[in-house]
């Protein structure tokens, strides 16, 4: 199926808008998945919004460290860092990550980026990281993942499935990849409902597809369509407003991450989504506590939910760019350059901190301002790929990241 094809769900995301809930369609991060000839797993996480490394995994190792964080509280302080290895320390909001951590499952790649320098836009940013280029001049629109897949005898398309209206840049290719939004509400009319199912009867395929949705929305409609205190059916605005609430309870981190265990468990063996929030450019020591507390939710959802499969999966988390090396006049940080590729799962070599630190001076930072990268995320990436798949390394090399060089990238693979 193309990118372009008029599959079952993307058939329904928009013919069923008619009789649905306006809460069908949120503008939220997308999550797609696909089946592929392998037993290990592979999950995708996209931080949108260009995560803080140095906020995230604290080198309090390098003296440099408090004089350009004054206001970060150290580490066993009220609200400090949490120690990982007498080095590096862990914002608190992940502190529920620790065991994790003991058990080998969880690690950073520090000082890592894509290609893309100085510009320092959100936008250029995640295409250029979604798209695995080295810039966006390059005659290639579609996304690294997608071309893994198509590189890959054998991939089938699974069920992908979208929250929200459109795809991710990383998933679009002509590698089979559907698309369908697990926190829809089928928020439609009992009359509504009778009249699809009568315009669809005479069509397997759209008949199929229809029962299908419904299975997959069931107990939310309900809650969507309540019945008032005499009995009667909400009004029309009502069950949209109940609609839209069901469908945001839906969207949150545990719900995504318990979707895609449950799909990952059966044929598909890759997961891709995001999680927003990480443009921190006020009190960021707060405000970077709410994105991180969604991105705990869902590798600790992932891990209870995976079950054995947790051991054979291997979770990447990837942002377009760091931020600045200091904090700026109201205790955040601006757009920088390099970053913290965080990792876990059983098949990855976790309780370590990769990478080659470039130091904090002055003359060590990128234009004295941001982290200076010692390794494109790119390669990071191909070689979890590598490692997880047994893919061929000028497949990465040429096909998926074509002119990276992925010689002294970090081995995550176990």
């Amino acid at each position: 199926m193309s990118d372009q094809s008029l599959s079952r769900r993307s058939f329904l995301t928009r013919s069923l808008a008619l009789g649905c809930s306006a809460a069908a369609s949120p503008w939220l991060a997308p999550v797609t998945m696909a089946s592929a000839p392998w037993d290990t797993r592979l999950v995708v996480i996209i931080l949108r919004g260009a995560m803080d490394g140095l906020g995230v995994l604290q080198p309090w190792g390098d003296r440099n460290f408090a004089a350009l964080r004054p206001d970060v509280p150290t580490i066993g302080a009220p609200n400090g860092g949490v120690d990982l290895d007498g080095y590096h320390g862990l914002h608190p909001a992940m502190a529920p990550l620790l065991p994790m951590w003991r058990a080998g499952e969880l690690g950073f790649v520090n000082a890592v980026s894509t290609p893309y320098r100085d510009k320092r836009s959100h936008f250029d940013g995640q295409d250029i990281l979604e798209a695995g280029i080295a810039d966006m001049n390059q005659p290639i629109r579609d996304g690294w993942l997608n071309r893994l897949l198509q590189a890959v005898p054998g991939v089938e398309a699974d069920t992908a499935y979208t929250i929200g209206s459109s795809g991710m840049l990383l998933t679009k290719g002509r590698a089979p990849v559907a698309e369908w939004s697990p926190q829809s509400v089928l928020a439609m009319s009992p009359q509504a409902q009778r009249l699809m199912e009568h315009v669809m009867h005479d069509d397997p395929l759209f008949r199929g597809a229809l029962a299908e949705a419904l299975d997959l929305s069931e107990g939310q409609e309900a809650s969507a369509m309540m019945s008032g205190d005499d009995g009667s059916m909400m009004s029309g605005m009502a069950a949209v407003r109940q609609g839209a609430q069901v469908a945001r309870d839906n969207a949150g981190p545990i719900h995504v991450a318990k979707f895609a265990a449950e799909r990952l468990r059966e044929d598909a063996r890759i997961a891709a989504f995001s999680i927003n929030g990480w443009d921190t450019h006020n009190n960021q020591q707060a405000a970077i506590a709410r994105p991180l507390g969604a991105l705990v939710e869902t590798l600790t959802t992932l891990r209870q939910d995976l079950g054995p499969v947790w051991q054979r999966t291997g979770v990447i988390a990837m942002t377009e760019f760091g931020r600045t090396a200091r904090l700026n006049g109201t205790r955040g940080t601006d757009h920088g350059t390099g970053g913290t590729l965080i990792f876990a799962g059983g098949a990855l070599r976790g309780g370590q901190v990769h990478g080659r630190w470039p130091g904090l001076t002055e003359a060590d930072l990128y234009e004295r301002r941001d982290l200076m990268p010692t390794s494109d995320v790119r390669a990071q990436a191909g070689l979890v790929m590598q490692g997880l798949f047994g893919l061929d390394r000028s497949v990465i090399e040429q096909v998926v990241f074509p002119g990276v060089q992925m010689e002294g990238a970090a081995r995550l693979v176990l």
